[in-house]
């Protein structure tokens, strides 16, 4: 009986961690190949705003994270830098700086949706239409499948 039990437990206990790891790693094997360092620059060039993503921030930690230059234009959202991989990140505007989900969530129905973000070293989304990038201050990338907030820049 006891052998079963500890068969019952480490076969779970594997399982979990197979499962856990798959959710982390999926996006990382499927991700698109992230946009040419030459074109995110020259888009770049055309920035009204820029900003930095940085690992300090309350809501980050060692598997939620984003470093590098973040441009902003009429047309596009540009970061020239890393990211943390991880399954189902959105980018979104918003009119406040928030550096924690617990800052993001109360004000997430007022913040624009930008876009999805595919690709963890470097990216490269278009504005929607009907959005005024000046009508906001702060750029947040949020993982949309677990609620969790990964980074953000103000940009003006």
């Amino acid at each position: 009986m006891f052998k079963r039990l500890l068969l019952l437990f480490t076969h779970a206990g594997a399982l979990a961690v197979g499962f856990a790891l798959g959710i982390y790693l999926l996006p990382i094997l499927t991700a698109p190949p992230s946009p040419d360092a030459d074109m995110l620059e020259e888009k770049a060039q055309a920035a009204l705003f820029s900003a930095e993503f940085t690992r300090d921030l309350r809501g980050s930690d060692f598997l939620h994270w984003g470093e590098g230059k973040v441009s902003v234009t009429a047309e596009s959202i540009v970061h020239e830098g890393k990211m943390a991989p991880g399954p189902d990140y959105k980018l979104y505007l918003t009119k406040d700086f928030v550096e924690h989900e617990d800052e993001f969530n109360p004000i997430k129905s007022e913040a624009a949706l930008v876009g999805d973000i595919k690709s963890f070293g470097g990216f490269l989304v278009d504005v929607p239409q009907g959005v005024n990038v000046s009508d906001y201050t702060t750029v947040v990338v949020w993982c949309e499948s677990f609620g969790e907030f990964i980074t953000s820049a103000k940009y003006q």
